[in-house]
């Protein structure tokens, strides 16, 4: 299987929405791209850690192709909002896509290209396209939370 993150706010939500497609065969929440080792939910909620909120993708590349991902993720969240989705403000919540190699960077990097041509937003998309760097799962909780918990609003932990 392959990997994918992707930072798009709230990521209950994102996981949710993700796991609706054909082709991808796990999630996990969590974070990263921050200063800290082992944050908790409570420390990255707060900003002050520098993670994102993101959602781990694993999937089947002869079903579902990155390129199909990273559209998948532009539909999930408004990638034109800086550092905020909905009620949710600051870093931690920002639009950023997290490749692993050279070929996820240039289609992320040509998909963003794509989306701001099509004019599908009326703002430039100001998605974040950053190397991945140590993912660490938010607790288990926090997994398929509205799975277990239904529709609740982001930004209540």
């Amino acid at each position: 299987m392959a990997k994918a993150i992707f930072g798009a706010g709230c990521f209950w939500g994102v996981e949710a929405f993700f796991e609706k497609f054909e082709g991808i065969t796990s999630t996990r929440v969590g974070y990263i791209g921050g200063n800290l080792d082992n944050p908790s939910y409570e420390q990255v909620k707060t900003g002050k850690t520098g993670h994102a909120e993101a959602v781990k993708v694993e999937y089947d590349p002869t079903v579902i192709t990155y390129s199909e991902l990273v559209n998948i993720f532009f539909e999930t969240h408004d990638p034109t909002s800086k550092n905020r989705q909905g009620a949710d403000i600051g870093h931690q919540y920002r639009s950023a896509i997290f490749y692993n190699d050279a070929s996820q960077k240039y289609i992320a990097e040509e998909k963003i290209k794509e989306w701001d041509e099509k004019g599908t937003f009326k703002r430039p998309i100001v998605t974040e396209v950053v190397k991945t760097t140590t993912f660490y799962e938010a607790e288990e909780h926090h997994q398929k939370y509205l799975q277990k918990n239904g529709s609740v609003a982001c930004g209540i932990g």
